[in-house]
């Protein structure tokens, strides 16, 4: 069976058991800072196992893509040495929210690998918790498995947690024996291969998790009300198993990868440790490929940075493959080859993937051999102080200056047997955060824990009416009172929660006796929290009120939402169909549109996508609604958002032929009531990505006003008609230029007349003159041009000149040919030892070099100094 065939074939199964097939969840979560990477195919289901969030089935089966990079599942470092460890993979799941139970789940299980799949009954063993009789009774009762084969473990190997506290229970796992050759440990001493024995001998194929229990604070276990089945199988090492070869490298999710790599690179593929190369590439390809197909992107934070980490750790084996070129990118359509059909966002997406990777690629190739440069250069002084273990700050020097993430300076020290102080590194890497760390989302403290929370009255919470009303009576749910804020959750309201980034409604809520100020909207799971200031009575009198929405400020957020679409498709139609939405804040007050893009919109083309939206809003269209199944709105053409969950059922805003996307946010009936889009900036936001903003409505005209009222400012100071003011401004700069030309050359005459006095008046040392001076030119290059002048005239001579230009000083050496040969010395050697005492550096050319220093006060010591640094130099 090819791989996607067995993929195929285990989702079938579990639809004909009633099994609704869920789409993959992103990889990379935007709506979880908790969380930087999916890393299990339960993550998208977590709400429902806390209690937070009913759905429409019982029953579920996917492939969910995962990344494991960072904490206890950290498999980076192993990645490539061996022929199982992934830091991207699949895996195969079907869960029971309060449906079947362990029964069902061993039953199918065995009836999939045995049945379905063929395989061998005899080297399969399942694994129970050490307490469940009930686990191992069933697979005695409803399987042919050999009793023998069951066997029972502690806490560690077979019982799950999601956390600390929260739900748990036993799990059970299924492993094969892949024979005695399979085992990679037979040279240690003391090794027996056996079920959790630690050797590629038995794996694990498949981890069936009873959902039954309640961890509490004090570690106390609770019955659940309900129990819940979790199943989890890697697809890379089930595909090997069926398709009979001994790594996971070997199968066809991978072997098209490292052919290709071999076809780029020019060296074959090799299965023993010669070929850790290939495989740390074909696996760190598809882990960025998803990644970035999801929406992440290359960074110095968060999950931005563990992709940057497993990129440079690619670029940095491609390079031992002799590829100082961008390469990797290349490989991404062969990974949509092999992956497309069944994840279509990175077929949609390639071209966008693939111009990310070969950005990161090319800006790290330009600093790469660089950095190995200082690294030897580090593992030289290290090896002469027989120092086998390289310091944190060295490390954090290579990260900051040169980009090496830690673990790739660990890979390269391991490969000189040396060793990295990543607890010094850590601390460094911590006093950067700090000084860069930047304030958070507010923070309403709200706890999820709703038996926290006052019930008020019984029944369905938090229908939201708020696309045909803006006020409503309605009744209290829940309430949480504390002394500045007061949380509400109400049977229904017109109140939008901040989400798909439209920032939440405010307004009023009016009840018996009290009137609150809702100042925000937010949701937890499926519940719209009011997040309201004021006071209200203890106890309330009824749990009746009125609810408002202020009007003025959710029209203006409808202007700016609907015309983020409007930008979108202006967007993609002036720059190209590569352009997507990676992020957006809609306010009242003005939109922000983050939009996938490689180099600066120019002018031009903001005037264009400008053109473009107000030509569509003076046509007032209409802004249609749509609310349809995801697969129908993908087939209409729907645009879906990176990062964004859909469900079943979705929203798509339509604006005639022109825009349509999957949006929850509230928008304007019809595009004339925009009235005015004007983008006020454009800026980078990160590799790949640009950012716009702009103003609708009574801001845009609020804009419109500013502008005119400096233009007539400027027209009446330059006594100019305003049609004629960009030409009268350029008259003027030229004529400027003309003035800074004629102003250089008086300068000029009165510095060589300078240079002439100072060659006169110059010190004599060893053979040749010294020449110190302060300067006062225009600017730097001025500088340049009088040390060309000194050393011109010098002959046979040292010049060492200081300017101070505004609160910083710069520095300049220049030294004659006939010198540099016969004294064996260098400018830049000279102006950095200088600089250094007003606490600057610099460097250069032997001929010339410049410094810049920040401390005025110790101008004149740094210049008094010079002879003396001069004369250390040529060891007078």
């Amino acid at each position: 069976m090819t791989s996607k065939e067995i993929r195929k074939s285990f989702i079938n199964f579990f639809e004909q058991k009633n099994h609704k097939f869920v789409a993959s969840a992103p990889v990379a979560p935007l709506d979880d800072a908790t969380l930087l990477f999916t890393n299990a195919g339960m993550n998208q289901f977590k709400t429902i196992f806390l209690g937070i969030e009913e759905r429409d089935y019982k029953r579920a089966a996917n492939t969910q893509k995962c990344i494991r990079v960072s904490g206890k599942h950290n498999d980076l470092e192993e990645v490539g040495k061996d022929t199982y460890h992934h830091t991207f993979f699949e895996m195969l799941g079907n869960w029971s929210f309060g449906d079947y139970y362990k029964k069902e789940a061993i039953e199918w299980a065995w009836e999939l690998l045995t049945g379905v799949w063929k395989l061998p009954k005899d080297k399969l063993y399942a694994t129970v918790f050490r307490d469940d009789d009930e686990a191992e009774q069933l697979w005695k009762k409803v399987t042919d498995i050999n009793p023998d084969h069951v066997l029972r473990y502690d806490e560690k190997d077979n019982f799950w947690e999601m956390g600390e506290v929260g739900p748990c229970g036993p799990c059970s796992e299924i492993h094969i024996d892949l024979g005695a050759d399979a085992c990679d440990k037979q040279h240690e001493k003391n090794h027996r291969c056996e079920v959790n024995g630690g050797c590629a001998r038995y794996i694990e194929l498949w981890n069936l998790v009873f959902i039954q229990f309640n961890r509490e604070n004090d570690g106390s276990l609770t019955d659940l009300p309900k129990k819940h089945v979790d199943t989890g199988m890697g697809f890379e090492r089930v595909v090997a198993v069926l398709q009979g070869v001994p790594s996971n490298y070997d199968t066809d999710i991978f072997t098209p990868i490292i052919q290709k790599i071999a076809e780029l690179t020019g060296k074959d593929y090799q299965k023993d440790q010669n070929g850790m190369a290939h495989r740390v590439i074909a696996d760190h390809v598809r882990a960025l490929t998803f990644a970035i197909g999801d929406g992440a992107l290359p960074s110095n934070e968060g999950r931005g940075y563990v992709l940057r980490r497993i990129l440079r750790r690619a670029a940095r084996f491609a390079r031992t493959l002799d590829q100082h070129d961008p390469m990797i990118y290349k490989l991404v359509p062969t990974i949509v080859d092999i992956m497309g059909d069944a994840f279509p966002e990175i077929k949609e997406k390639h071209q966008y993937i693939s111009m990310v990777i070969k950005s990161e690629e090319e800006s790290f190739g330009l600093t790469l051999d660089r950095g190995i440069e200082l690294f030897e250069k580090m593992v030289t002084e290290y090896q002469k102080k027989k120092t086998t273990k390289i310091s944190g700050e060295d490390a954090f020097r290579l990260y900051d200056t040169y980009g090496f993430p830690v673990d790739l300076t660990q890979l390269m020290a391991e490969e000189k047997g040396m060793a990295v102080d990543e607890a010094g590194f850590n601390e460094e890497m911590e006093k950067q955060r700090e000084r860069a760390r930047k304030a958070g989302k507010w923070d309403y403290g709200i706890e999820v824990n709703w038996e926290e929370w006052e019930k008020i009255s019984d029944g369905a919470d938090s229908e939201f009416i708020g696309y045909d009303s803006i006020e409503s009576n309605a009744e209290i749910r829940l309430l949480k009172n504390e002394k500045e804020k007061v949380y509400l959750v109400l049977d229904k309201t017109p109140f939008y929660a901040e989400s798909g980034g439209q920032v939440g409604d405010v307004g009023e809520i009016e009840g018996d006796g009290f009137l609150l100020s809702v100042a925000d909207t937010i949701k937890q799971g499926d519940k719209i929290i009011h997040v309201a200031e004021g006071n209200l009575p203890s106890p309330i009198k009824s749990s009746k009120v009125k609810v408002r929405v202020k009007q003025d400020k959710r029209m203006s957020t409808a202007r700016n939402h609907t015309a983020t679409h409007l930008a979108h498709a202006a967007l993609r139609k002036v720059l190209g169909d590569h352009v997507h939405q990676s992020g957006s804040l809609v306010t009242p007050f003005r939109l922000r549109f983050d939009l996938t893009h490689f180099e600066r919109i120019t002018e031009n083309q903001i005037q264009e996508i400008e053109k473009i939206v107000n030509q569509k809003i003076l046509e007032n269209n209409s802004v249609s609604f749509i609310e349809t199944s995801y697969d129908e709105a993908k087939e209409m053409g729907a645009i879906a958002l990176f990062g964004e969950k859909y469900g079943d059922q979705v929203r798509a805003i339509k604006i005639i032929d022109f825009s349509m996307e999957l949006c929850g946010g509230t928008h304007v009936n019809s595009t004339g009531q925009i009235g005015l889009f004007r983008i006020v900036s454009e800026s980078s936001v990160a590799a790949g990505i640009r950012r716009i903003e702009a103003v609708t409505g009574e801001e845009a005209i609020s804009l419109v006003n500013q502008e005119r009222e400096i233009i007539r400012s400027l027209s009446l100071s330059l006594n100019t008609p305003g049609n004629e003011l960009s030409s009268k401004a350029l008259s003027l700069i030229e004529e400027n230029k003309k003035l800074e030309k004629e102003l250089g050359k008086v300068r000029m005459k009165s510095s060589s007349q300078n240079v002439d006095d100072w060659i006169k008046d110059a010190k004599q040392l060893d053979g040749f003159k010294l020449v110190v001076a302060e300067v006062n030119p225009n600017s730097v290059d001025e500088l340049k041009n009088i040390g060309d002048v000194l050393r011109e005239k010098l002959h046979s001579g040292i010049g060492v000149l200081g300017a101070k230009f505004g609160d910083k000083i710069n520095f300049l050496c220049v030294i004659t040919d006939d010198v540099i040969k016969n004294k064996n010395i260098n400018a830049g050697d000279i102006v950095k030892q200088v600089a250094a005492i007003a606490g600057g550096s610099g460097g250069g050319r032997p001929h010339m070099a410049l410094a810049g220093a920040k401390d005025l006060d110790k101008f004149d010591l740094a210049l008094g100094e010079v002879e003396q640094i001069v004369k250390n130099q040529i060891n007078l």
